[in-house]
C-alpha cells in the first residue's frame, strides 16, 4: 500500500501530515500528488469526500516551501465557488503548512476589503478566493496576478452551476501561461471539457471512480410524495420529514436537510424548531459571521440538524454527518452526488433519504440516469395518517376547519340551511310586496278618482311619490300598478280622435 512517504513530499509537510494523524494517501491523492510535483498540469475527477483537497493542497506547499512572495503578486491561486469551500481550503493550508513560513490570506465575500487588502499588501504565498471577490480586488488595482506559478480550480462543475465559468475564463487571461494549473472536479459536464482543453497543456488525468458515482457505503432511499389537498402539501411534506427522522431514532446523530429554495431553508429551520427539533438554517443571503457560527456549531456537536441550500453542498467538510435529508429533488442531477457526498465520508457508513413529489418525477429520473442506479423507494409514513387532521404544522390549523365546513356548507347544505337564516329579509320584502298589491286592488275608487285627475290635468303629487317608490324599490316583483307605455292612462284627446274618425 502506498505511504505519505513514498510520494516525494516535503520533510516539513511530511511531518504536519504525521501530526494530523494520515498515513495512506487516498486514490485520488496517489494519483494526482506525483504528476503535481512534477509540475504537470493535473485533471482530477473523483466523487466528493474523496480527499481531492489534500491532492493540490499537499504538492503545492512543497512547491512553494522556497521563495518568497512580493506586494500584490501571490504566488499561487486557489479559486473556490463558496466561501465555505474557500474557508475549508485555508484550513488544510493551516494544517499542513504548520511548520512552514508561508503565509496565506483568503478572499471571501461578507468580509472587510480593508482588512484583506491588507494581507494582500504584505505579500502572500497562497491566495485562496472567491471568483466574484478576487475580480473586485483586481479591478481596484490591489492585486497583480502576472507572478501565479499555481493555479487551482476547486469544485469546477459548481462553478459551471453558478454561472462562474465566465469569471474563471478571465481570471485565467490575467495569470501567466507558463502557470501549472491543477484542476479538479466531481463530474466532467461538456462546458468543463472545454475549458479543460482550452487551458491546460497536456494534463495528467486521473479519474479514480465513475463520473457522478454515489459512495457504495450510503445507504439511499426515497419517499413518493402526494399532497392531500394543495393547500396542505407543504405542511404535510415538512410533517413527513419529521416523520423521518422520528424513524431514524438514535441513528440519526445529526443531519443536513437540502432545499432548493432559500426562503424554504428558513421556513422549514423554523418549522422543526417549533416542534422542539435543534435547527438552523443556512443560505447565501445570510451574513456571513452567522454563516460561520452556524457552521461552526454544526461542526462541533452543538446542532444536530442543518438547513441548507446547495451553498453547502459543496466544501462542508463534516466527517461524522450520519443523514442527509434531501427536502427537494435537485434541480440539476450532479447536485444530488455532492448533496448525499456530505455523509459517509472518510469510510463512515451514511444514510441519505429524498422526498419526492409528483412534480419533480422528472428531475428523479435524470437523477436515477445518472447515477446509472434504482433508488430503492420507502414507505411512505404519511400513508395510514389523516391529512385535515393530523399534516398541519402551521399556527392556523385550527382556522382550517372552520373554512372547510363553510366551503362544504355552500354546495352542500344551501337548499335545506341558507333560506333560513340567509333570505329571510328578502321573503319580508316579498310579504310587503303582496300587501301592497292587495291594498291596491282593494281600493278600485281611489284608481279611478286618480284617473279622472288625470285627465282633468291635475296631478297626484302623493300617488306619482308612491307609485314611483313601488316601481324603483319591486325590480324582481311584477307591479300591477307600472305603466307600461300609454295604458290606461291614454290623454282624453287622444280618445276623442279615436272615436271621431270611427
Amino acid at each position: 500500500m502506498t505511504k505519505f512517504t513514498d510520494l516525494n513530499l516535503n520533510a516539513k509537510v511530511l511531518k504536519a501530515i504525521d501530526e494530523a494523524g494520515y498515513e495512506s494517501p487516498t486514490p485520488i491523492q496517489a494519483g494526482a500528488i506525483p504528476p503535481a510535483l512534477e509540475g504537470r498540469d493535473v485533471l482530477g475527477i473523483a466523487q466528493t469526500g474523496t480527499g481531492k483537497t489534500a491532492s493540490f493542497t499537499l504538492p503545492m506547499l512543497s512547491l512553494l516551501a522556497r521563495g518568497r512572495a512580493r506586494a500584490r503578486m501571490p504566488r499561487s491561486l486557489v479559486l473556490c465557488p463558496t466561501r465555505e469551500l474557500a474557508a475549508q481550503v485555508a484550513e488544510n493550508f493551516d494544517t499542513y503548512s504548520k511548520h512552514l513560513k508561508l503565509t496565506k490570506a483568503l478572499l471571501i465575500g461578507g468580509v472587510s476589503f480593508k482588512e484583506q487588502d491588507k494581507l494582500i499588501d504584505k505579500g502572500v504565498d497562497v491566495l485562496i478566493a472567491t471568483p466574484g471577490r478576487l475580480l473586485d480586488h483586481f479591478e481596484r488595482g490591489k492585486l497583480i496576478l502576472s507572478d501565479v506559478k499555481v493555479m487551482v480550480v476547486d469544485e469546477a462543475d459548481r462553478m459551471l452551476d453558478m454561472g462562474f465559468i465566465p469569471d474563471i475564463e478571465r481570471i485565467f487571461g490575467l495569470t501567466p501561461f507558463t502557470r501549472q494549473t491543477l484542476f479538479f472536479s466531481a463530474t466532467m459536464a461538456p462546458e468543463i471539457e472545454r475549458i479543460t482543453n482550452t487551458f491546460l497543456s497536456n494534463p495528467e488525468r486521473i479519474e479514480v471512480a465513475r463520473q457522478a458515482t454515489t459512495s457504495e457505503n450510503i445507504e439511499q432511499g426515497v419517499v413518493m410524495f402526494k399532497g392531500s389537498r394543495k393547500d396542505r402539501e407543504a405542511s404535510e411534506k415538512r410533517k413527513l420529514l419529521r416523520l423521518l427522522i422520528d424513524a431514524e431514532g438514535e441513528k440519526c446523530t445529526n443531519a443536513i436537510i437540502f432545499c432548493n429554495r432559500k426562503m424554504d431553508v428558513d421556513i422549514v429551520a423554523k418549522s422543526l424548531k417549533k416542534y422542539g427539533y435543534d435547527a438552523a438554517p443556512i443560505h447565501g443571503d445570510l451574513d456571513q459571521s452567522q454563516r460561520t457560527r452556524t457552521l461552526e456549531g454544526f461542526r462541533g456537536g452543538e446542532l444536530r440538524f442543518l438547513v441548507a441550500s446547495d451553498v453547502a453542498a459543496r466544501g462542508l467538510d463534516v466527517p461524522s454527518v450520519s443523514h442527509v435529508f434531501n427536502f427537494d429533488v435537485p434541480s440539476h442531477a450532479e447536485d444530488y452526488v455532492h448533496r448525499i457526498g456530505r455523509t459517509g465520508r472518510a469510510g463512515r457508513d451514511g444514510k441519505a433519504i429524498m422526498i419526492c413529489q409528483p412534480r419533480d418525477e422528472k428531475n428523479f429520473e435524470d437523477v436515477e440516469r445518472l447515477v446509472q442506479k434504482e433508488i430503492p423507494r420507502i414507505e411512505n409514513p404519511l400513508g395510514k395518517a389523516k391529512p385535515a387532521e393530523e399534516t398541519s404544522d402551521a399556527p392556523a390549523k385550527s382556522d382550517d376547519k372552520p373554512k372547510r365546513t363553510r366551503s362544504r356548507s355552500r354546495k352542500a347544505d344551501k337548499p335545506v340551511e341558507a333560506p333560513a337564516e340567509g333570505k329571510q329579509p328578502q321573503a319580508e320584502k316579498a310579504e310587503a310586496k303582496v300587501d301592497a298589491k292587495t291594498d291596491d286592488k282593494a281600493q278600485p275608487e281611489k284608481a279611478e278618482a286618480a284617473q279622472d285627475e288625470r285627465k282633468s290635468g291635475r296631478g297626484n303629487k302623493d300617488e306619482k311619490k308612491s307609485r314611483g317608490g313601488r316601481g324603483r324599490g319591486d325590480k324582481r316583483g311584477g307591479n300591477d300598478n307600472r305603466v307600461v307605455g300609454l295604458g290606461d292612462h291614454t290623454p282624453d284627446f287622444i280618445g276623442l280622435s279615436f272615436r271621431e274618425r270611427i
